[in-house]
C-alpha cells in the first residue's frame, strides 16, 4: 500500500476522512518539531542528508533516497498491511477474531505497553543528540541521523495509536512522551537504559545493537497482539529497526577490524600500545560490551512476572515469533529457572509457563545477540589473535528480577560482595577507559575519509561509494 505524501501527515490509514485524529495529531504536529529541534540532532537542521524516507509498506521497494533537511522529513503513520480473517495467535482467546479496537477491560494494560515503547523512541535520539559532532565518517553520520528521523517515526507510530484508540488519556500521554527527557533528574525516561548517556561512538554501536535488539524483541512480542492496528504498527517498525542493528554490527565489526590492523601493524597485543596508536584494545570493547549487553538484559523486566502472564493470557502480548511454539495457550505448560538458592549458590525453580514470558523473550534475545559476537570473533580468529569476546551471563549486574544485586562474576557464578566489587573495574568500563575512547572521538568529515580508529565499511549505502558525500555539510 503507498502513502499518500500530499497530506500533511503522511499515513496510510485514512487520515483525510477522520477530522478530528486529524486536527488532534496536527495539534501535536508542532510540538514534535519543537522537540526534534531542541533535543534531535544537534546543529545538523540546515545540512542535506540522504536519506531513505518509507513510501509504502510492501517489503518490495517500501523505500526511496534521497537528500532531505532533517526538520522537512516525512514522518508519518504507517501499518503493514491487514492479515485477512486475522486471528488471535495466543492466550485465552485463542483462535477467535483480533480486536479492531481497544476492550475496555485491557484498555490501561494496552496503554502502560504503548507508552513504554512510545517513550524509548525518543529517549534514544535525546541521548544520540551531540554525537553528530564527533562523527568518524559521514557514512557513520548519515547512518546516525538515518537512525534518528526512523526513532522520530516510531514515537509517531505510537502516538498515532493513543491518539486514535485512548481518548483523552491517550492525548494526555503523547503530550509527556515530549515532556519527559533522557536523564532528566526531575523527568526522565521510564526505563533506565534510555537515560544513561551516550556519549561516544562505541557507545552508540553497542546501543545500536545490544539496546535497539531489545526493542526488536519487544516490538516482534507487540506484533503478535490481538489487538490489530497495535499489531500491524509494530510489524512495520520492525522493516525499520532491522537498519539500526546493522549499524550496530558493522560498527563494533569496523572498530574491532582497525584494532586488528593496529595489532599486526605494532606486532603485539600490549593494550596500551594499542591505544598509543589510537584503537581500542580489545578489552576495552569486551567491558563496553558488557555494559550495554547487561544493561539491556532488564527492559526484559523480572523472569518471573504476573503482569507477563496476565498479557499472555489476556491476548494482548505474546512471545516473539510465536508461530514457532506448538502451545499457544501455556495453560497448564511450565518453565524451569535458575534463581539464587539463598546460600551463595545456584537452584532450579519450576514456574508457570505463563510467569516466565519475559524470561522466554529474554533467551531469544540473548541467542540473536551471540550471532554476532560469532561473527566478530571469526574476524579475531581469522586475524591470528588468542582472544575471545563472550557476552556476559544473564545473572551478572541485574538490577530487576531474581538475580537483582545478586553478586556474580561474568560468567554467573555467585560470588562474594567483596569479590564482585574487587573484579567490577576489570569488567566494566572504567572513567579512564570512557575518557580514553571519548579522546578518539574527533570528527572526520571528508568524504570516504575515516577516522583512525575505525575501519571504513565494506559497501556504501543504496549501492552508493563508500566516498559519496551522504551528508552535505556546506
Amino acid at each position: 500500500m503507498s502513502i499518500n505524501y500530499s497530506e500533511r501527515i503522511p499515513n496510510n490509514v485514512n487520515l483525510a476522512n477522520d477530522r478530528t485524529l486529524q486536527r488532534a495529531l496536527e495539534h501535536w504536529q508542532p510540538r514534535f518539531l519543537e522537540w526534534w529541534r531542541e533535543l534531535g540532532p544537534h546543529d545538523f537542521e540546515a545540512n542535506d542528508v540522504y536519506l531513505r524516507t518509507a513510501v509504502g509498506v510492501d517489503a518490495q521497494g517500501w523505500a526511496s533516497y534521497g537528500y532531505v533537511k532533517m526538520p522537512d522529513y516525512r514522518w508519518g503513520i504507517f501499518l503493514a498491511d491487514a492479515i485477512p480473517d486475522r486471528k488471535i495467535g495466543f492466550g485465552d482467546a485463542f483462535g477467535q477474531p483480533v480486536w479492531q479496537q481497544v476492550p475496555g477491560e485491557f484498555r490501561s494494560q494496552f496503554r502502560r505497553l504503548i507508552v513504554t515503547q512510545g517513550d524509548t523512541e525518543p529517549a534514544s535520539v535525546e541521548q544520540q543528540h551531540l554525537l553528530g559532532h564527533t562523527c568518524p565518517s559521514l557514512y557513520d553520520l548519515r547512518n546516525l541521523f538515518q537512525v534518528n528521523v526512523e526513532e522520530g517515526r516510531h514515537l509517531w507510530a505510537m502516538v498515532y495509536l493513543l491518539h486514535a484508540y485512548f481518548g483523552r488519556d491517550g492525548r494526555e500521554e503523547a503530550e509527556e512522551l515530549l515532556a519527559r527527557h533522557s536523564g532528566d533528574a526531575d523527568k526522565p525516561r521510564i526505563l533506565g537504559t534510555f537515560n544513561e548517556p551516550i556519549s561516544d561512538w562505541l557507545s552508540f554501536y553497542m546501543f545500536t545493537y545490544f539496546t535497539d535488539r531489545d526493542g526488536k524483541f519487544q516490538l516482534k512480542s507487540l506484533a503478535e497482539s490481538s489487538f490489530d492496528p497495535l499489531a500491524r504498527t509494530c510489524r512495520f517498525m520492525l522493516t525499520e529497526e532491522a537498519h539500526h542493528m546493522f549499524v550496530g554490527e558493522t560498527g563494533i565489526a569496523r572498530v574491532i577490524r582497525r584494532t586488528l590492523e593496529v595489532m599486526k601493524e605494532l606486532g603485539t597485543d600490549n593494550p596500551e600500545a594499542i591505544r598509543r596508536h589510537g584503537a581500542v584494545d580489545l578489552p576495552t570493547l569486551q567491558r563496553y560490551l558488557n555494559f550495554w549487553f547487561t544493561s539491556s538484559l532488564d527492559l526484559f523486566g523480572s523472569e518471573v512476572s504476573s503482569n507477563a502472564a496476565t498479557t499472555f493470557a489476556n491476548g494482548i502480548k505474546g512471545r516473539p515469533d510465536e508461530s514457532q511454539y506448538e502451545d499457544h495457550v501455556c495453560a497448564d505448560a511450565t518453565f524451569a529457572l535458575d534463581v539464587p538458592d539463598g546460600k551463595g549458590g545456584v537452584a532450579t525453580d519450576t514456574v508457570p509457563m505463563r510467569n516466565a514470558m519475559n524470561e522466554i523473550a529474554r533467551s531469544a534475545y540473548v541467542r540473536d545477540c551471540e550471532i554476532g559476537v560469532k561473527r566478530w570473533n571469526m574476524a579475531i580468529k581469522r586475524a591470528g589473535v588468542d582472544f575471545q569476546l563472550a557476552l556476559p551471563s544473564t545473572r551478572f549486574r541485574r538490577s530487576i528480577g531474581a538475580w537483582a544485586g545478586v553478586p556474580t562474576d561474568p560468567g554467573g557464578t555467585p560470588i562474594s560482595r567483596e569479590a564482585y566489587e574487587r573484579q567490577l573495574p576489570a569488567s566494566l568500563p572504567s572513567e579512564s577507559d570512557r575518557a580514553f575512547v571519548r579522546s578518539l572521538m574527533q570528527p572526520v568529515r571528508e568524504p570516504g575519509k575515516m577516522a583512525g580508529w575505525i575501519a571504513p565499511p565494506d559497501r556504501g549505502i543504496n549501492n552508493l561509494p563508500v566516498e559519496y558525500e551522504y551528508v552535505r555539510l556546506g
